[in-house]
């Protein structure tokens, strides 16, 4: 079991930054693929960004590519998530996930989630 705790979370006006963090403990995540995803009120989960085990591949939503960075530290069995630029769009509850199928592309590859962590964009 993989237990994921995501913290940086809070709110920011448009332009802003914040440094999300996922913390994993339970197990260590080296060997799993690291995805954040975020919903909206009303909305669906949607995928924001992930990274593959070794760090040399990441993906980005289009919506958030040149303005986010996705990061990890194995030996902390951390996951990072850098959002820069911030609109109000991005307003929304960010999951942090990982995924032992090392394919990330929808939530349902997903094994683990975190419990989120509120981003909220003023404009």
């Amino acid at each position: 079991q993989v237990q994921l705790v995501e913290s940086g979370g809070g709110l920011v006006q448009a332009g802003g930054s914040l440094r999300l963090s996922c913390a994993a403990s339970g197990r260590t995540i080296r060997s799993y693929l690291m995805g954040w995803f975020r919903q909206a009120p009303g909305k669906e989960r949607d995928f924001v960004a992930r990274i593959s085990v070794s760090s040399s591949s990441t993906y980005y939503a289009d919506s958030v590519k040149g303005r986010f960075t996705i990061s990890r530290d194995n030996a902390k069995n951390t996951v990072y998530l850098q959002m820069n630029s911030l609109k109000p769009e991005d307003t929304a509850v960010y999951y942090c996930a990982a995924d032992s199928s090392g394919v990330g592309a929808t939530p349902y590859e997903y094994d683990y989630w975190g419990q989120g962590t509120q981003v909220t964009v003023s404009s």
